[in-house]
């Protein structure tokens, strides 16, 4: 099997020479002068290897998932240990400058079988290295010591038309903080970011942008996403806040590859990390023919791809309760694994008609899809206003509204919540403890 190979940087002529005096099947095809020619030769199909001699610091995990997504693996020689440690952050294998022309082939050939699961050919006899050993000693970071992520994904979805999907994402967060649960909020809404606004914050900073920043240059570990997070105290409880981006033109920021290595680091720092996304599923690549190129929908796929649990929020009214049919089919076609709790928001009589949440069920099971209707929270705009002016949460502006204990219901007491019981019943409530 012959493994043509990409180079780049000043010290590519002697590692041309040695590579080519062994004979064997890594091959090099180009040499580059800088990565855009390097990225451009590895997309026209001409290489699956590509070797970074110099330069490395210009590598980001965006990059190295372009290379990756058309079969090219990439390996970086540097004598830098905090270098090393970087690009392993963002999947980058790496081995000494001086390393020798055979040893080098043989971690080639390594690194492509790892990218593409084949067998490494067979006149190379060394025993295989894993990605993560890779890097060769004295070039050897320390094991990360962040751990894997453990804190519960939560994503808040729906459908166009403002179903009230920011107002529930916030007060989720809101609430779980008031249950002393370490809670992160990331706003990942690319055509309407608002948690900032409903919170009350300065978002000049764009904290989620920030950090997909750094993600992609392989510097976001724990410390510095608890920098770039905004930090929100309530009487009953703290949590903090990734911003969302200040204007909608901003959403090339929030790259797929980056945004994936924020929520998995941000997993690892909160018990409970809580997205609010977007409303459009559709895939990029059918609005453009340059499939390499950013997706903007990527910012709600993903977070769902990797959700642990998905709140699918619909409004109920003649208008968002067909668009709720509408995406939950898209929603099984764009992202299968996805179930989601489905739950009608905007609950009141006037829109639906007497007893609404029977009316929302039988109209559900009659033409809904095989989802099933989880929870209603009740249209109390009284509240829902108090609370935005405030810019608080609902526990803080109207802690005895209706809506505030649904939302504390639908998150916190599961099981205390009977199916069929309705938000509009006059029976007296206790508040919820906080």
């Amino acid at each position: 099997m012959s493994i043509p190979v990409v180079t780049v940087g000043q010290r590519q002529e002697d590692l041309v020479g040695g590579l080519e005096r062994l004979h064997g099947p890594v091959t090099v095809v180009r040499r580059c002068t800088e990565l855009p020619e390097l990225l451009a030769a590895c997309q026209s199909g001409l290489a699956r290897a590509a070797v970074i001699a110099e330069g490395s610091e210009g590598l980001t995990a965006s990059l190295v998932d372009r290379l990756g997504a058309v079969g090219v693996a990439v390996i970086a020689l540097t004598g830098d240990a905090d270098e090393a440690a970087r690009l392993r952050k963002i999947g980058v294998a790496s081995t000494l400058a001086s390393v020798e022309a055979a040893e080098l082939s043989e971690r080639i050939a390594d690194a492509v079988a790892q990218l593409t699961g084949a067998a490494r050919p067979a006149n190379l006899s060394a025993a295989a290295d894993t990605g993560a050993a890779l890097a060769a000693d004295p070039v050897q970071p320390d094991a990360d010591a962040e751990g894997h992520p453990s804190g519960e994904l939560i994503v808040v979805w729906g459908p166009a038309g403002s179903p009230g999907r920011t107002t529930v994402a916030v007060n989720i967060a809101g609430e779980m903080a008031a249950d002393g649960r370490d809670v992160l909020l990331v706003d990942a809404d690319t055509y309407g970011a608002s948690v900032a606004a409903v919170l009350g914050l300065l978002d000049e900073s764009a904290g989620l942008a920030q950090a997909c920043r750094l993600a992609d240059q392989g510097l976001l570990d724990s410390d510095a996403l608890r920098k770039v997070a905004a930090t929100v105290a309530t009487a009953s409880g703290t949590f903090r806040v990734l911003t969302g981006i200040t204007r909608a033109d901003r959403w090339t920021e929030l790259r797929t590859t980056a945004l994936a290595l924020v929520l998995e680091r941000a997993r690892q720092i909160a018990e409970v990390v809580v997205v609010d996304t977007g409303f459009c599923l559709e895939a990029d690549e059918e609005l453009s023919f340059d499939t390499m190129a950013p997706r903007r929908n990527a910012a709600t796929l993903r977070p769902l791809e990797l959700a642990d649990s998905v709140y699918a929020i619909g409004a109920a009214d003649p208008v968002g309760v067909p668009r709720m049919v509408r995406a939950l089919a898209e929603l099984e076609g764009a992202v299968p694994q996805a179930s989601p709790t489905v739950v009608m928001n905007k609950v009141r009589a006037s829109s639906v008609g007497r007893a609404p949440e029977r009316q929302l069920r039988d109209a559900w099971e009659r033409y809904g899809p095989a989802s099933e209707l989880k929870a209603f929270l009740p249209y109390d705009a009284a509240a829902a206003d108090a609370a935005l002016l405030a810019g608080s949460l609902l526990l803080e502006a109207s802690p005895d509204s209706a809506l505030r204990r649904a939302i504390r219901d639908l998150v916190c007491a599961p099981d205390q919540r009977k199916s069929k019981s309705s938000v509009f019943s006059s029976t007296p409530r206790r508040r919820a403890k906080d």
